[in-house]
Protein backbone atom coordinates (compact mmCIF):
# COMPACT_ATOMS: atom_id res chain seq x y z
CA UNK A 1 0.00 0.00 0.00
CA UNK A 2 1.50 3.35 -0.96
CA UNK A 3 1.60 6.56 1.40
CA UNK A 4 -0.62 9.39 0.55
CA UNK A 5 -1.02 12.61 1.64
CA UNK A 6 -4.21 15.08 0.80
CA UNK A 7 -5.01 18.83 2.57
CA UNK A 8 -8.20 19.69 3.94
CA UNK A 9 -8.75 23.06 5.36
CA UNK A 10 -4.32 22.85 6.13
CA UNK A 11 -4.62 19.14 7.82
CA UNK A 12 -2.36 16.99 6.09
CA UNK A 13 -4.12 13.35 5.94
CA UNK A 14 -1.83 10.80 6.28
CA UNK A 15 -2.94 7.25 4.59
CA UNK A 16 -1.29 3.95 3.92
CA UNK A 17 2.18 2.26 5.55
CA UNK A 18 4.60 4.51 6.63
CA UNK A 19 7.72 2.38 6.77
CA UNK A 20 11.40 2.19 5.64
CA UNK A 21 10.04 2.53 1.90
CA UNK A 22 7.89 5.37 2.44
CA UNK A 23 9.37 7.57 5.49
CA UNK A 24 11.42 9.50 3.32
CA UNK A 25 8.81 10.82 1.39
CA UNK A 26 6.94 11.87 4.10
CA UNK A 27 9.76 13.83 5.71
CA UNK A 28 10.33 15.31 2.27
CA UNK A 29 7.06 16.25 1.80
CA UNK A 30 6.71 17.50 5.50
CA UNK A 31 10.35 19.38 5.13
CA UNK A 32 8.88 21.04 2.09
CA UNK A 33 5.91 22.22 3.61
CA UNK A 34 7.36 23.72 6.82
CA UNK A 35 9.73 25.65 4.60
CA UNK A 36 6.52 27.23 2.90
CA UNK A 37 3.92 27.39 4.94
CA UNK A 38 6.01 27.74 8.44
CA UNK A 39 3.24 25.17 9.99
CA UNK A 40 2.32 21.42 9.18
CA UNK A 41 -0.67 19.85 10.57
CA UNK A 42 -0.22 16.05 9.45
CA UNK A 43 -3.35 13.53 11.00
CA UNK A 44 -2.26 10.09 11.35
CA UNK A 45 -5.25 8.10 12.19
CA UNK A 46 -5.83 6.66 8.91
CA UNK A 47 -2.24 5.50 8.38
CA UNK A 48 -2.33 1.13 8.27
CA UNK A 49 0.85 0.63 9.91
CA UNK A 50 3.62 2.81 11.52
CA UNK A 51 7.14 1.04 11.73
CA UNK A 52 10.27 2.54 13.67
CA UNK A 53 11.36 4.16 10.79
CA UNK A 54 8.34 5.86 10.94
CA UNK A 55 8.22 6.77 13.82
CA UNK A 56 11.97 8.15 13.95
CA UNK A 57 10.78 10.48 10.86
CA UNK A 58 8.29 11.64 12.69
CA UNK A 59 10.62 12.49 15.79
CA UNK A 60 13.09 14.12 12.93
CA UNK A 61 10.25 16.27 11.68
CA UNK A 62 9.55 17.70 15.23
CA UNK A 63 13.22 18.37 15.80
CA UNK A 64 13.43 20.24 12.24
CA UNK A 65 10.32 22.48 13.34
CA UNK A 66 11.85 23.27 16.30
CA UNK A 67 15.43 24.18 15.08
CA UNK A 68 13.99 26.22 12.23
CA UNK A 69 10.93 27.90 14.28
CA UNK A 70 7.72 26.41 12.49
CA UNK A 71 5.45 24.63 14.01
CA UNK A 72 4.84 21.04 13.76
CA UNK A 73 1.77 19.12 14.61
CA UNK A 74 0.93 15.33 14.60
CA UNK A 75 -3.11 14.58 15.36
CA UNK A 76 -4.20 10.76 15.52
CA UNK A 77 -2.72 8.18 17.01
CA UNK A 78 -2.84 5.72 13.62
CA UNK A 79 -3.66 2.74 16.10
CA UNK A 80 -6.91 0.57 15.13
CA UNK A 81 -8.40 -1.86 17.89
CA UNK A 82 -9.56 -5.40 16.83
CA UNK A 83 -12.67 -5.63 18.36
CA UNK A 84 -12.30 -9.15 19.25
CA UNK A 85 -8.68 -8.62 21.70
CA UNK A 86 -9.23 -5.39 21.78
CA UNK A 87 -5.79 -4.54 21.36
CA UNK A 88 -3.86 -1.79 19.08
CA UNK A 89 -2.54 -2.49 16.25
CA UNK A 90 0.26 -0.35 15.92
CA UNK A 91 4.59 -1.40 15.31
CA UNK A 92 6.86 0.35 17.27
Amino acid sequence: MALTITENNGIFKVEGIVNSTTSNQLKNHCKTLLNVCGEVIIDLKNIAFIDINGLLTIRSLYAYAKASNTSFYVIGDGSKIDPKNKKFKVAA
